[in-house]
């Protein structure tokens, strides 16, 4: 999710920092392509957002298709799926707060995207490195978060270790700018109600952030009700810890990378191959939550593509070494051991 990626080989090492290319301006059908696939996805989150907030609505006053016989039963899957994706979409227009709290997550949940990948577009355009626009990844509506995320290509050389650097954490920090006030507003705003004892329930778990918001404005989080707010900043947050991890060509890995080196680059990202794994089998054993299984066997693909290394290996700098340290107070105010919880 929203990380960004090359395919170039780098080749000798440069004296500037900084080099300006030309760039090609993106075409009239790429234009196209990008604001499809972000129209596609802010449907896919609208409808995501609806079918998470909306606990109260009725879905049961169509009369869904009935098929006999196991054949037809699995032929008609596809079908009684559109029919639920367009039910709820229509009680959502009946009740029209319900489609706001769509609307409300998605464009909060874009938001956070937009600036992420917004942040790598456009200190690719500084350092001269040939971007494509963001990709915006729709996920089948109903699926959580409605979205797969969205990421920029690299299609040219990165000129230095400044620009990686930069490059590969100006996402994190732009999209964590976003996510501070939506998280405000997600805490202060949020309601709360008693569970029944003994229902089966599935626990977003918060945050660090989340955590001393609520301890800042003294807000139990405890019997709180997730709304479309709570839920932007919270899958943006995930998203973040996400790209942070310092694992292949994720944006921790870039910022990893440039700091260390490529011979540490590759056993951190190993070492944390480990404790995700085990992290995994905890989470699993003791919280019924599957959460980190997919991630992992995306970053098992991941260690087998070479990290490209920057033309030019110069000193960071103490200003970007602090700008570092402030990436790992964002990676923790934003991970999560235990993302969410089954119980």
């Amino acid at each position: 999710m929203a990380q960004a990626t090359t395919d170039t080989t780098f080749t000798q090492s440069r004296p500037a920092a900084r080099i300006i290319t030309s760039q090609p301006k993106p075409t009239a059908r790429q234009w196209l392509l990008h604001t499809g696939l972000f129209l596609l996805t802010a449907f896919s989150t609208t409808v995501c957002g609806i079918f998470m907030t909306a606990r109260d609505l009725d879905l049961s006053s169509g009369s869904p298709p009935v098929a006999r016989g196991f054949s037809s039963s699995l032929l008609m899957i596809p079908w009684l799926y559109v029919y639920s994706v367009f039910d709820l979409v229509r009680q959502a227009f009946l009740h029209p707060q319900y489609l706001g709290h769509g609307l409300l997550y998605s464009g909060s949940l874009l938001a956070i995207l937009t600036a992420h990948e917004s942040g790598h577009y456009l200190f690719c355009r500084y350092y001269g490195v040939d971007a494509t626009l963001p990709f915006f990844i729709p996920q089948p509506p109903l699926l959580l978060p409605g979205t797969f995320g969205a990421f920029i290509r690299m299609k040219s050389a990165v000129p230095s270790r400044r620009a990686l650097f930069d490059i590969g954490l100006a996402g994190p920090l732009a999209g964590f700018v976003v996510i501070v006030p939506i998280a405000f507003i997600g805490v202060l705003t949020m309601q709360h109600e008693t569970v029944p004892a003994g229902a089966s329930v599935i626990t977003f778990n918060d945050p660090l952030l989340f955590r001393l918001i609520a301890r800042v404005f003294r807000i139990n989080l405890a019997d709180g009700v997730i709304n479309p707010f709570y839920l932007a900043a919270w899958f943006g947050a995930l998203v973040t810890a996400l790209n942070l991890v310092p694992v292949g060509q994720l944006d921790g890995g870039h910022g990893t990378f440039a700091v260390f080196g490529g011979r540490a680059h590759f056993w951190i990202g190993r070492v944390l191959i480990v404790a995700m794994v085990a992290l995994s089998v905890v989470g699993w054993l003791w919280y019924g939550s599957p959460a980190w299984f997919v991630f992992i066997l995306l970053l098992l693909i991941m260690l087998r593509v070479r990290h490209p290394e920057p033309e030019r290996m110069e000193p960071l700098g103490s200003g970007r070494i602090i700008i570092g340290i402030i990436t790992l107070i964002v990676f923790t105010l934003c991970f999560l051991p235990f993302p969410i919880t089954i119980t």
